[in-house]
């Protein structure tokens, strides 16, 4: 039987660690220590009944005795840490400059945005700035140099090695509330005083030369060789993320339980080909797996992983394995004590979601379809469910939709995981000393990852391959609940007899004078290759409908949710609006123009070629008619301004440069470009200024779109409004995701009724800032908040203004 002994106290500790990482504490300072005196007494109490009184404790008092232990170190953990972290929470609040030393404490990663402020957004994809984490240990702000045990979340132009103790200045900036990090930093000067530990050094000489000699690969093996390797994604085609992303297999590059099980597995079966004695075989493992987590580095997801991995060597050393569940509780515990900030991790709630879905529910349910697809299908089919059962509602927090093929998708990836990891590790291994070993080594990879890479695009290109969802918790409520319905109903019985005796035996000797009402094999093949035919014409022959998804019918304007970008549309018909702006790399413009209802785009409005504004460009030219595009003049970043013409030239969509006065027409709808093209030469700020500053003038709305303008943009913008006293609009796209930078002048001039925030939830910069939100509230604005809302819309019904979906 399962042994779900530790499960009450995992999720115990797990719900403390959450609610006291969260925005506000559940437990104020002295609450904390009132209850940890008070847990403390109960487990002080039933340690002295079973000592001295000689009493067993009833298993609910056991239970509650367990559970309010986990919590209460959780609870003193959680404490301590955030008295730590005080001190240099309280420099990012003022926004003090600093210089912070300590170690590097997370794999630098390319980060596409620009250097500068932290203040600012997203940038060119070549920008040539990392991200990562710096566990600080001394921090010197206002000449007052003092101890610091917090991490901070860095963005530099040049990358430090993993493990090297550095020292970095510039401005603090404040995290959101729960955040893992303290603060966050935009570096000026990085510089290292101490090199990483030798044994560092060589892990990092193996993940480079990895990536040399996977250099002269085709693209997706340059990204998935790597990825499935040692979990490093830096090189995967944005477009191959996505397809991953929507088909449920990025899993495949996120090093978590499945490469230990991998790796494990390995070496059980050399050892045993060596006929290693117990004890060396457990040594040789456990330094093997410590070796693994160093050169994947310790994400969440692995030291879960790891966690797990040390329960189940200890039960080997011991003689008594131990068992999935209690592990994995053990773990969470032990894990969420160290960081209970762990317990925010999507990483670490994705990972733990998928052990406890694979241990608990892949046997009832492979038993359950054993009968009708034999042992093996049933199997292979019963993991991939387990997962996306478990894992299902976690995922819709961090992306409203379902996946309708990722059971499929991984059920069809599986045989080429294990070869494509294994190979992968084989050519780090090799790859220092013999590079052209190692090459030929990656190249057989190549083969397994371009099965996944194939899997992953025909699947995400099937119609209606993920669905929209409702999201937030209500949406993940929504979908545990149905999850668990669905369930109950499938294992609450014994398992099925399966297909009648009859059916199988026809089907065994292909029979054609099977009985009457019954199926032969042949009949039974038939069936099956029309039923098969049917489902292969739905899917590829259907035409792509609209679908509103909920969103009322009459609106006018719509911010959509597409992260830490913007695109924003403006109805100018049934079925066709003006497009400004179409997010980042991906399909969240696309999906947000299909749940509109958009298949026209009469006009498509680029306002600067930065990746978060042009970067989702050819799904939404993929998924409808483009009528006529304008693009800012300035080729700012020169990459992204090539790529982005060259994609529209390619769709055959007619572009014209924005140019001061360019006016015209959409349905009922009038348009003039206001500016474009301030932003020259090299400074930071250029390309964000070049922006198009644009007018929208529906029968009942007048909307301004501002880009990414920075001072010098609004400020212009701002003369030649109060020039042409025509200042006032209903609604004004804030600059530049609602950034620090703004121009009170241009808020006062232009005095909207609705200001919208096209922000990602949780993004790295905190757009939109207190600064901005406070400035256009002073006018007598709403704030509409993408971050927040989701995709919102604006309407006019009785000729008042509203918003729905917020």
């Amino acid at each position: 039987m399962t042994d779900l002994r530790m499960a009450p106290a995992a999720l115990a500790a797990w719900v403390a660690a959450w609610s006291l990482t969260g925005p506000v504490a559940v437990w104020s300072s002295s609450a904390t220590w009132v209850a940890a005196a008070a847990m403390t007494a109960v487990c002080l109490h039933l340690a002295v009944a079973a000592v001295l009184l000689r009493r067993a404790a009833r298993p609910a008092t056991a239970h509650a005795a367990l559970a309010t232990a986990c919590v209460l170190a959780v609870t003193v953990s959680a404490h301590v840490q955030l008295a730590g972290r005080a001190p240099l929470a309280q420099l990012a609040e003022q926004r003090v400059t600093a210089t912070l030393s300590g170690v590097v404490a997370s794999q630098p990663v390319p980060f596409s945005f620009a250097p500068g402020s932290s203040d600012r957004g997203p940038s060119d994809t070549g920008a040539g700035q990392y991200r990562w984490v710096l566990a600080a240990r001394t921090v010197d702000a206002r000449g007052v140099a003092t101890g610091a045990r917090a991490h901070v979340q860095v963005l530099s132009g040049t990358a430090p090695r993993y493990g090297a103790t550095v020292t970095v200045s510039g401005a603090l900036r404040p995290v959101d509330a729960g955040a893992a990090e303290t603060a966050r930093l935009t570096a000026d000067d990085t510089s290292e005083i101490r090199a990483p530990p030798a044994g560092l050094l060589v892990l990092d000489t193996h993940r480079a030369a990895l990536l040399d000699v996977t250099d002269p690969l085709p693209a997706q093996a340059r990204g998935l060789v790597p990825g499935a390797a040692i979990g490093d994604t830096t090189r995967l085609p944005d477009d191959l993320a996505e397809e991953m992303r929507a088909t449920g297999l990025t899993h495949i590059t996120a090093v978590s339980g499945g490469h230990f099980a991998v790796v494990v597995a390995a070496l059980t079966l050399l050892c045993s080909l060596a006929r290693l004695p117990r004890p060396a075989r457990v040594v040789l493992i456990a330094l093997a797996s410590l070796t693994f987590v160093a050169l994947v580095r310790p994400e969440p997801a692995v030291l879960r992983a790891a966690a797990m991995a040390a329960f189940a060597l200890t039960g080997v050393a011991i003689g008594r394995p131990a068992q999935s569940v209690p592990a994995l509780a053990a773990s969470v515990v032990g894990l969420l004590v160290v960081d209970p900030w762990l317990a925010r991790s999507f990483g670490f709630a994705l990972s733990a979601a998928a052990t406890a879905g694979l241990v608990l529910l892949a046997a009832p349910l492979a038993a359950r379809l054993a009968p009708w697809t034999g042992s093996t299908a049933a199997f292979a089919l019963a993991v991939p469910l387990a997962a996306q059962a478990a894992c299902g509602p976690v995922l819709v927090l961090l992306d409203p939709s379902v996946s309708t093929v990722s059971v499929l998708a991984n059920l069809l990836a599986a045989p080429a995981v294990v070869p494509a990891t294994l190979l992968g590790l084989v050519a780090t291994m090799l790859a220092p000393w013999l590079p052209a070993v190692a090459g030929m080594v990656a190249w057989v990879a190549s083969g397994a990852t371009w099965w996944i890479a194939a899997v992953a695009q025909f699947l995400a290109g099937l119609p209606g391959a993920s669905v929209p969802w409702p999201g937030g918790p209500v949406g993940a409520l929504l979908l545990a609940g149905l999850t668990g319905v669905g369930l109950w109903a499938v294992l609450r019985r014994d398992a099925h007899p399966g297909w009648p005796q009859a059916w199988r035996a026809a089907v065994r000797s292909g029979s054609a004078e099977a009985p009457a009402g019954r199926l032969t094999g042949a009949r039974a093949a038939t069936l099956v290759a029309a039923a098969a035919a049917v489902v292969l014409v739905v899917a590829l022959a259907v035409p792509r409908l609209p679908v509103l998804g909920g969103l009322p019918e009459d609106w006018q304007v719509a911010a959509c949710d597409v992260g830490q970008g913007d695109a924003l549309a403006v109805r100018t018909g049934p079925a066709s609006a003006v497009v400004v702006d179409v997010g980042p790399a991906g399909t969240a413009a696309d999906r947000c123009l299909d749940q509109l209802g958009v298949i026209t785009v009469d006009l498509l409005v680029l306002s600067h070629f930065h990746a978060d504004h042009v970067g989702g460009l050819g799904p939404v030219l993929t998924g409808r008619q483009v009528v006529s595009a304008i693009v800012t003049p300035v080729d700012d970043p020169p990459t992204g301004a090539a790529v982005t013409r060259a994609a529209l030239a390619a769709a055959g969509v007619p572009v014209g440069d924005a140019r001061a006065g360019d006016r015209g027409t959409a349905g009922n709808v009038g348009w003039e470009v206001l500016q474009a093209g301030v932003g020259h030469g090299p400074q930071a700020g250029a390309a964000n200024d070049a922006s198009i500053a644009l007018a929208v003038r529906t029968p009942d709305l007048d909307v301004l779109l501002l880009g990414d303008l920075e001072a010098e943009g609004q400020q212009a913008l701002a003369t030649e409004l109060g020039r042409r006293g025509e200042a006032a609009f209903d609604v004004v796209k804030a600059a530049h995701h609602g950034s620090a930078v703004q121009s009170r002048e241009l808020a006062e001039l232009t005095r909207p009724a609705v200001a919208v925030f096209s922000a990602g939830r949780d993004n790295e910069y905190g757009h939109p800032t207190d600064e901005a939100l406070d400035l256009y509230a002073g006018v007598g604005a709403a704030t509409v908040r993408t971050d927040r809302c989701g995709t919102a819309v604006l309407l006019v019904r009785g000729g008042e203004l509203g918003v729905a979906g917020c």
